[in-house]
């Protein structure tokens, strides 16, 4: 409930340091301004755009270069909600490559 201790976490993260977020219940009031921005530095593309109970699952890293391929987001939307107030829940899978030593 306090986004203060959430950025105690993500502030002194070291380069490399994976980071793994999976959201079901309104991310978008909780989050700042800064928290967003830190997520978007991580390799996320929706973090600055999460809405009011959207379904949010994210895989970044510190350090990242490029948007990382690992997110999923789905809106809530009243008319396309699966479970009634709620949308879908996601899944997400893959391997994340090992960064070369060095």
């Amino acid at each position: 409930p306090d986004v203060e201790e959430l950025l105690r976490f993500l502030r002194p993260l070291h380069e490399g340091t994976l980071v793994l977020v999976a959201s079901y219940d309104d991310p978008a009031t909780k989050l700042t301004d800064e928290s967003r921005r830190i997520f978007g530095e991580l390799g996320s593309a929706v973090a600055k755009d999460l809405g009011f109970r959207d379904s949010w699952v994210f895989l970044g890293a510190k350090g990242v270069q490029d948007r990382s391929p690992f997110e999923q987001h789905v809106r809530n939307s009243r008319g396309s909600n699966k479970y009634e107030g709620w949308p879908e829940a996601l899944e997400l899978g893959g391997c994340v490559p090992q960064r070369p030593p060095g």
